[in-house]
């Protein structure tokens, strides 16, 4: 059993940045790719970065490649994602989510997931 717990949401300038980060409870965290998945008001639920269980591959959406970093440190249970320049577009509540493996991830086949932080992007 993994709990995931999402932090550092706000609002924002367009241009700015913000670090989101996502605590894990659970022993088996490392065994897990982990996933940041959005969701916009009156949109689906949509895929935006993922990394592998021991961090040495990454995959991103296409719509945030270059802007935005996830990262994931296993000691410390803890998963990362670092938006930069920001875009009105960004705005949504992001989720953290542990996944069997990145291909799964990728569709959102995740096994658990968290409560989500909301990030707001002003013009």
């Amino acid at each position: 059993q993994v709990q995931l717990v999402e932090s550092g949401g706000g609002l924002v300038q367009a241009g700015g940045s913000l670090r989101l980060s996502c605590a894990a409870s659970g022993r088996a965290f490392s065994a897990y790719a982990m996933g940041w998945f959005r969701q916009a008001p009156g949109k689906e639920r949509e895929f935006v970065t993922t990394i592998t269980w021991s961090g040495g591959t990454t995959y991103y959406a296409d719509s945030v490649k270059g802007r935005f970093t996830i990262s994931r440190d296993n000691a410390k249970k803890m998963v990362y994602l670092q938006m930069n320049s920001l875009k009105p577009e960004d705005t949504a509540v992001y989720y953290c989510a542990a996944c069997p493996n990145s291909a799964s991830s990728r569709y959102g086949e995740c096994d658990y997931w968290g409560q989500g932080t909301q990030v707001t992007v002003s013009p």
